[in-house]
C-alpha cells in the first residue's frame, strides 16, 4: 500500500473511494466520467486493481454491471456523474431491483452547499431511486465514504440481493480526511434471516408427505442461493415434479424427466398444468408473479402453499401461504431433504407423475416452419443452442426472441441464462452480454436480441470492440416489434399501429456492426444458418453480430392471454390442450 494510502493517512474522498473499491474486491467498474464524479476518475487512473470500462451510455453501464454480477456472483459496479448521468442509471437499477441482482451504483452529486438550488446537472437521485434500491446513501463528508462503500457491498450481496446506490457530493470527493476502513458493518434493523425456523420446516414436511399432486415451483431465488445441488437431491429423494420460472432456467436441468419446463403466460402446457392441477405448491424462491399466475383468483385452485423465500415481504404477498418459511433457499431445501429422508414416509405420487409426463409428451413446445421457406426464428435460436452447447452463457433481450430462447436453448447448468424478467427491459441484451463476457472472459457468450431491442443499446458494441470483449450477438430480425405485433394480431384485429420497424437494410445491421468495429454476418435462408453460427463461433478476437432475417408472423406459443386463467392456455391460435386427469 502506498504511503499516502496507508490506514489513517489523509486522502481525498476520491482516493478513499478508489481505495474502498479495492478493499471490497471490485475488479471491474462500468462507467462514464462527468463533472461531479470527475474527481474520482483521477485516482482511478492509477489503480492497479480496478479495471474501468468506458461505456457509451450510462444505461449500458448499469446493465453491464448486472451481467457481470449474474455470472460472477459478485456485486456489479457502475459509475456515473450527477443529473442525467445518474438518471440514465434508473432503468438498470430498477431492473436489478426486480430481478434481485447485486449491484452498487456510484454517482457524483453537486457540491453539498448547492444541493436543492437546482444547480447545473443536479438531480435528487437518492429520492428518485428510493423505491428501487435496497438502500441508498447520500455522502457529504469524505470520512464517510469507506463506511458507505463497505455497507453498500454488504447490503447488495446479502439477504435478498439487490441494487444499492451511493451518491457522493463533489466537495466530499475533493476534500481530505483520514482513511478508516470499518472493522464491522453496523446497519440497525438489517438482519436477513438465512436459517429457516425448524417448526415451519416440519410443517412443510407433513404437507409434502400427505400430498398426492405436489409440485416444486422454483424461482430465481434458488439460483441466487446457489441451491441447484440441494434441489437435485430433493427431487432425487421425493420424485416430485419441478417447474422452473423464467428467472430459474437451468437451476434444474431441462433434460431431467421430472422437469416440466417454464410456467406462466408463455409456459409449457405441462408446467402450467402441473400448477393448475396441483394439491401442493412448494414455492422455493419464487414470488407468484402475475406472468406465472395469470388471473390470481383462478391460480392453482386446489393447492395448499408452502412458500419459502429469504425476503419475508414476498411471503403471502400475492397468495396466502399455508406454511411460510423465511430463509435462504439452499438451507431450506437442505433441511427439507434431511427431514423427509429421516421421516421414512413414502411419497405416493406415481399416478400424478405419470399424468404430467403424459401431458409433457402430448404437448411438447414446438413450432411450424414458415411455408414460404424463410427462416424460422425458433429454429435459429435452437440451432445456436445446439452448436454453442450448455456451457455457453446466453443473454436475451425482451420480447418474442426472449420467450423462444427460454424454450429452445439448452438449460442444463445454473447461471448460464441472463435476461430481464421482472422489468422486461428492452435494450438489456447487448450491455448485459458485455458485462457477462467481462466477468467470464474465457467463456462463450451469446446474446439473443431482437431488431427492436438491438437498436436501443447496440452502441455498447463499440465498447466491446475497443475494450477487447468479444461477445456474439444474434439479431433476430423480423422487421417489427414482434411481441407487440403478436398482441395486435390476436387482440386488435391485425391493426399494426407503429410496430413495423421496416428494418430491411435500414439500418443494415451487417454494415452497422462493421462500422462499430465488429464482424458482421447475415443469414437469410435456412441453408445459411449453420455456416454463420460456425463462423461466429470461430471468431474469438472481436465481437460478432449475426443478423438472422426471419419471418415476421412467427408467434410465441403456448400463450395465456393477460388477465385470464391459466386454464385458458392455448397451444396455437384457437387451439387449447385437451386437459385430462381432473379427477386425479
Amino acid at each position: 500500500m502506498a504511503e499516502n494510502e496507508a490506514e489513517g493517512a489523509q486522502l481525498t474522498g476520491a482516493q478513499s473511494l478508489v481505495r474502498s473499491l479495492e478493499r471490497v474486491g471490485a475488479e471491474t467498474v462500468f462507467g462514464i466520467p462527468g463533472g461531479a464524479i470527475l474527481p474520482a476518475y483521477d485516482p482511478l487512473y492509477d489503480s492497479k486493481f480496478v479495471r474501468h470500462i468506458l461505456v457509451r451510455h450510462e444505461q449500458g453501464a448499469g446493465h453491464a454491471a448486472e451481467g457481470y454480477a449474474m455470472v460472477t456472483g459478485k456485486a456489479g459496479v457502475c459509475m456515473a456523474t450527477s443529473g442525467p448521468g445518474a438518471t440514465n442509471l434508473v432503468t438498470p437499477i430498477a431492473d436489478a431491483h426486480m430481478d434481485s441482482v447485486p449491484m452498487v451504483a456510484i454517482t457524483g452529486q453537486v457540491a453539498g452547499p448547492a444541493i436543492g438550488t437546482d444547480a447545473f446537472q443536479e438531480a435528487d437521485i437518492t429520492g428518485i431511486t428510493m423505491p428501487i434500491t435496497k438502500h441508498n446513501f447520500l455522502v457529504r463528508k469524505p470520512s464517510d465514504i469507506p463506511g458507505a462503500i463497505a455497507s453498500a457491498f454488504h447490503l447488495a450481496t446479502t439477504g435478498r440481493p439487490g441494487p444499492v446506490l451511493v451518491d457522493i457530493t463533489k466537495d466530499a470527493l475533493q476534500s481530505k480526511s483520514g482513511f478508516e476502513w470499518p472493522t464491522e458493518i453496523n446497519l440497525p434493523g438489517y438482519r436477513p434471516v438465512t436459517k429457516p425456523h425448524g417448526k415451519q420446516v416440519k410443517e412443510a414436511v407433513k404437507l409434502i408427505t400427505e400430498a398426492r399432486r405436489p409440485v416444486l415451483y422454483v424461482g430465481g431465488g434458488a439460483f441466487k442461493a446457489g441451491a441447484s445441488k440441494e434441489l437435485a437431491a430433493l427431487v432425487e429423494l421425493t420424485g416430485i415434479p419441478v417447474v422452473t420460472t423464467l428467472m430459474a432456467r437451468g437451476v434444474f436441468p431441462d433434460s431431467h424427466r421430472l422437469n416440466m419446463g417454464m410456467p406462466g403466460m408463455h409456459g409449457t402446457v405441462a408446467a402450467v398444468g402441473a400448477l393448475q392441477r396441483s394439491d401442493l405448491l412448494i414455492s422455493l424462491g419464487a414470488r407468484f408473479d402475475d406472468r406465472v399466475t395469470g388471473e390470481l383468483s383462478s391460480f392453482a385452485p386446489g393447492a395448499k402453499i408452502i412458500h419459502a423465500d429469504i425476503d419475508p415481504a414476498e411471503i403471502s404477498k400475492n397468495r396466502v401461504a399455508d406454511v411460510p418459511i423465511v430463509g435462504d433457499c439452499k438451507e431450506v431445501i437442505a433441511e427439507l431433504t434431511a427431514l423427509l429422508a429421516a421421516s421414512g414416509s413414502p411419497i405416493r405420487i406415481d399416478d400424478w407423475v405419470s399424468w404430467l409426463v403424459g401431458v409433457k409428451d402430448r404437448y411438447p413446445t414446438g413450432y411450424d416452419e414458415p411455408e414460404d421457406g424463410s427462416l424460422s426464428p425458433q429454429a435459429v435460436i435452437k440451432r445456436i443452442g445446439q452448436i454453442a452447447g450448455p456451457d455457453a452463457y446466453y443473454v436475451a433481450g425482451v420480447g418474442q426472441h426472449q420467450m423462444w430462447a427460454a424454450h429452445y436453448l439448452p438449460f442444463e447448468k445454473p447461471g448460464h441464462w441472463l435476461n430481464s424478467g421482472g422489468l422486461g427491459t428492452m435494450g438489456y441484451c447487448v450491455p448485459a452480454a458485455m458485462g457477462a463476457k467481462a466477468g467470464r472472459p474465457d467463456a462463450v457468450v451469446w446474446g439473443i436480441d431482437g431488431d427492436g431491442c438491438f437498436q436501443m443499446t447496440n452502441q455498447e458494441l463499440v465498447t466491446c470492440a475497443v475494450e477487447g470483449i468479444p461477445v456474439k450477438i444474434a439479431v433476430i430480425n423480423n422487421q417489427s416489434l414482434g411481441m407487440v405485433r403478436q398482441w395486435q394480431t390476436l387482440f386488435y384485429n391485425s391493426r399494426y399501429s407503429n410496430t413495423d420497424l421496416k428494418t430491411n437494410r435500414v439500418p443494415d445491421f451487417q454494415k452497422l456492426a462493421e462500422a462499430m468495429g465488429c464482424v458482421g454476418l447475415r443469414a437469410e435462408q435456412p441453408g445459411d444458418v449453420d455456416a454463420v453460427i460456425d463462423k461466429a463461433m470461430s471468431i474469438n478476437d472481436a465481437p460478432v453480430v449475426v443478423e438472422f432475417v426471419v419471418h415476421k408472423d412467427a408467434m410465441v406459443w403456448p400463450m395465456v392471454a393477460a388477465g385470464t386463467s391459466n386454464d385458458e392456455i392455448k397451444v396455437a391460435r384457437d387451439m387449447a390442450p385437451n386437459w385430462e386427469g381432473e379427477e386425479l
